[in-house]
């Protein structure tokens, strides 16, 4: 039965409950213990107070921290129709676990539970208009953070670390992570960086000085600054009343500001677009893609050979990177019948033979494109 769809542009799909979020931003740290999560909750409050719009979606399942840095007691959210209401404290809205569940119960949950729960946060909760959404990553570079970079169109991301060796050198697991999915690094925040002193504000570098401002110089990124160690930023988040509301003039709520306001430099300016990506694609009435790279003019790549070139673990063997798949089994009429883009880096089809676990970066269809246009070539030479 021939394809009978017409031409489809294929576009950047957010779920409905991010329509109204302008920038959404991964706050991660490669290793536990930086502060990332205080780090977080006060830079959304630093924001917040420029006068934007912010939420924070505590993403930290094994450890959820925000609903006791942020006061939420008790109280649970509502629910509008088929979306989760985030709560509201100190001008921010949030959602986290720990608000869902008993504090003194742990979370024991195999990875496809946790990676679920993100998803809900994605999709159930009714963000509203946002200009900023923070999203508190949970330590490492695991499943969570590889559902956001895939689900939600990640502006960028903002690394947090501490100035010791060891921290900086799993914050640089961080950034290749994001760096192999595409998501724009939008800078480094040292916390730790040195004791403010409480009489007379002065900084003593306890650890090790400078390190967080190496690293973004050896990476090429952004140096958003550094957060000093400070006795009452810590009892901030066990009073829930993030110190960014308490206090106006100390060292670190100017270094906060600071922050924020690099921040929002750097984001207005807009991240790195993925020089791989098609400037077009479309989905053609007769069920192939069509692409289109800057400077160049439209490729088909037919869903036969896209399919026959799937790089699931169902058609490669991840181990040798050998070609599973016989080519003879797939029908010389398949067709594409959806596409759905993953992040900022890729794209994945459903096939009419059912298949649909394959992700195609756009480095792979680029490839896949190019081998195509040399032939072309090749045969019209001859």
């Amino acid at each position: 039965m021939a394809h009978e769809h017409k031409d489809q542009p294929i576009q950047n799909q957010l779920p409905r409950s991010l329509t109204g979020v302008k920038h959404i931003i991964a706050v991660g740290s490669g290793k536990g213990g930086v502060g990332k999560s205080t780090v977080a909750v006060n830079l959304a409050v630093a924001l917040a107070k420029t006068g934007a719009s912010v939420g924070v979606m505590d993403a930290d399942i094994y450890g959820p921290s925000q609903p006791g840095m942020l006061g939420a007691g008790t109280e649970q959210p509502h629910i509008e129709g088929d979306l989760i209401v985030p709560m509201n404290r100190h001008g921010i809205r949030f959602m986290s676990l720990g608000i869902l569940l008993d504090e003194d119960r742990p979370v024991i949950w195999r990875a496809p539970i946790a990676t679920r729960m993100i998803q809900q946060f994605i999709e159930n909760v009714k963000w509203g208009d946002l200009d900023y959404l923070l999203v508190d990553l949970p330590p490492g570079t695991g499943d969570v953070q590889i559902t956001l970079a895939q689900q939600a169109h990640l502006t960028g991301a903002v690394i947090v670390t501490t100035p010791q060796q060891v921290a900086l050198g799993v914050a640089k697991k961080g950034l290749q992570m994001f760096a192999q999915v595409k998501v724009p690094i939008l800078g480094i925040i040292e916390n730790m960086s040195g004791f403010a002193c409480p009489h007379c504000g002065k900084e003593t570098a306890i650890f090790k000085a400078g390190g967080g401002k190496q690293l973004a110089e050896t990476y090429g990124v952004n140096f958003l600054g550094g957060i000093p160690i400070d006795p009452e930023l810590m009892a901030s988040g066990d009073d829930g009343v993030p110190l960014l509301m308490k206090k106006s003039d100390s060292a670190t709520v100017k270094a906060f500001a600071a922050v924020a306001d690099r921040f929002r430099e750097i984001v207005a300016a807009g991240g790195e677009a993925n020089p791989a990506e098609p400037e077009t694609m479309v989905l053609s009435g007769e069920g192939h893609l069509v692409a289109t790279w800057k400077g160049g003019s439209p490729i088909t790549l037919y869903a036969r050979e896209l399919r026959i070139n799937c790089p699931c673990a169902s058609c490669v063997d991840e181990d040798s990177g050998k070609r599973t798949l016989d080519p003879a089994r797939i029908p010389l009429g398949i067709t594409i019948d959806g596409v759905n883009r993953v992040g900022r880096y890729g794209v994945s089809f459903q096939f009419s033979d059912g298949h649909h676990t394959g992700i195609y970066s756009y480095e792979f269809l680029q490839e896949l494109a190019r081998r195509k246009d040399d032939v072309s070539r090749s045969s019209f030479n001859v």
